[in-house]
């Protein structure tokens, strides 16, 4: 390769930890001199971090990949990579290379540290680099990292899954769970309160899994207690909690602790204790229902978010009903809804009872409806409150105005001074729309 790129691209599909995954590639690049830019036509080069949760997201990836051909052959010198959760999976980065030839880079997710090595040898060969390990290495400290936003923060506190849901692909393709240690996170998150951050967002799979695996063992609630304590520190926000494993010291740590935002996102994904049984969460409707309770006794104003899959396979009528009925006595505040994707090497992809597409998009259809009613409805008890708000920016649907979350998550748009971005304020909440609520500052 004759030419030093200097300019580079980056789309992300998936959750919030491939957000993070590309904030670090993007933080390696920076450090070394190259420069972002949004537009695909002025970049050289051009990366895709996959996720391969859904098939939807994978059949994105294959698109935006082909629409790249014509832009390799006017620009030869035009690198490509492709890396994340999709290509962990068995066959899939052969797959590519032998689809899309053009492609110059795989990896996957246990070595995108080593990014830049692979980069170099591209440029140095002019060969391309194809690797993908099938395990996971220890973790990584101290990559870079080109942050998303400059009020708020993700913060991975553990990596991988143990849980083998049946119809998940993350076990196979992030690996076992590994936490990492208790002063390496504090060091991250004192040195973002520096950077002048306000909001951090505790990530892993499953996040109440934290500390098992360390030496001594810490407990998730205990990890809570010790970040609440670190100064200058204003919110404190976590996800995926898998039901099974929340504890009561957890909830108790939510509520006792200044920090940590009322705010839990407690994936159910069926109301049907049979299909739990299938799909191998580990906890009944009652559970499940029972955690619910205790969760909105010792923390009267939570906001509960969700995520439900409708169409696994085997899922009758009856167990649909169930799922309609959990979510009407829950009354979320927001839901992630998908149809079931099977994903192929999964138990529930070998599974027989498959449900039929048309009967998927009706089950969909009518449980968006009940989550978006509670949606509603819970946004309608905020009007006339003052709420604390950490601005985020400008609205994006009108620029005149401000936007930020309450301590629940909530959108809030508001008049405002562009100044004021990255600071708590005090609004009073006006009117209440479905999705989000308006306000004025006071």
């Amino acid at each position: 390769m004759k030419k030093t790129s200097k300019n580079f691209f980056i789309e992300t599909w998936g959750c919030q930890m491939n957000e993070e995954d590309s904030e670090k590639l993007s933080g390696m690049l920076r450090k070394t001199g190259y420069k972002r830019t949004t537009v695909k036509e002025f970049a050289d080069l051009i990366i895709f971090n996959t996720c391969c949760v859904r098939e939807n997201a994978e059949l994105k990836v294959y698109g935006n990949l082909g629409a790249l051909k014509k832009q390799k052959e006017k620009n030869p010198d035009l690198i490509i990579a492709v890396c994340g959760c999709m290509m962990q999976q068995e066959g899939m980065a052969e797959a590519i290379v032998k689809k899309f030839p053009f492609v110059d880079i795989v990896f996957g997710t246990h070595n995108a540290y080593k990014f830049l090595e692979y980069l170099n040898r591209v440029k140095q060969e002019g060969k391309s680099v194809v690797e993908v390990q099938d395990k996971e290495d220890g973790i990584v400290e101290g990559l870079p990292i080109d942050r998303e936003s400059d009020v708020k923060a993700f913060v991975t506190i553990m990596y991988g899954c143990n849980n083998f849901c049946t119809y998940c692909i993350v076990p196979y393709v992030r690996g076992r769970e590994r936490s990492r240690k208790l002063e390496d996170i504090k060091k991250e998150i004192e040195d973002l309160i520096a950077k002048g951050y306000k909001e951090i967002t505790l990530l892993g799979q499953n996040v109440n899994s934290y500390g098992k695996d360390l030496d001594p063992k810490i407990t998730f609630a205990e990890l809570l207690r010790e970040i609440d304590k670190i100064e200058g520190l204003e919110r404190v926000k976590f996800m995926t909690s898998h039901p099974k494993d929340l504890t009561q010291d957890v909830i108790d740590a939510i509520a006792e602790c200044k920090t940590l935002c009322e705010y839990i996102h407690l994936p159910v994904q069926s109301g049907s204790t049979r299909l739990l049984k299938k799909m191998n969460r580990s906890y009944t409707k009652e559970q499940y229902l029972d955690l619910v309770q205790r969760i909105r006794k010792a923390i009267p104003n939570v906001a509960i978010s969700t995520d439900i899959i409708v169409g696994f396979p085997g899922e009758t009528d009856e167990d649909f009903e169930e799922t309609l009925s959990l979510a009407r006595e829950v009354q979320y505040d927001s839901a992630f809804t998908f149809i079931y994707s099977r994903r192929k090497g999964t138990p529930a992809d070998e599974m027989e009872d498959q449900i039929d597409d048309a009967v998927k998009h009706d089950r969909f259809n009518r449980l968006v409806e009940v989550i978006n009613g509670s949606a509603a409805k819970k946004n309608k008890e905020y009007e006339g409150r003052i709420e604390e708000v950490l601005i985020e920016g400008l609205s994006k649907n009108d620029e005149t105005k401000l936007m930020g979350r309450t301590r629940t998550g909530k959108l809030v748009n508001f008049a405002g001074d562009g100044s004021n971005i990255g600071k708590l304020v005090n609004v009073k909440i006006t009117k209440a729309n479905s999705f989000s609520l308006i306000g004025e500052q006071v």
